[in-house]
């Protein structure tokens, strides 16, 4: 996730889900939270999620 600045630090990953559990079917509902400063993205302005994959697939070896 990445937060608004007025957010960065006044919200927790605790309350992120319980208002996803508040709005969302169960199986909908993030397991983990991470917080960044920027969502990688792309000239157009759309989230690059192959690069966020690749990141995650570096993280497990």
């Amino acid at each position: 996730i990445a937060l608004k600045p007025e957010y960065k630090g006044k919200v927790s990953e605790d309350e992120i889900i319980k208002f996803c559990k508040e709005r969302l079917a169960a199986y909908k509902v993030p397991k983990i939270i991470e917080f960044r400063d920027e969502l990688p993205k792309s000239a157009v302005g759309k989230v690059l999620r192959r690069v966020l994959k690749e990141e995650e697939m570096k993280k497990k070896k």
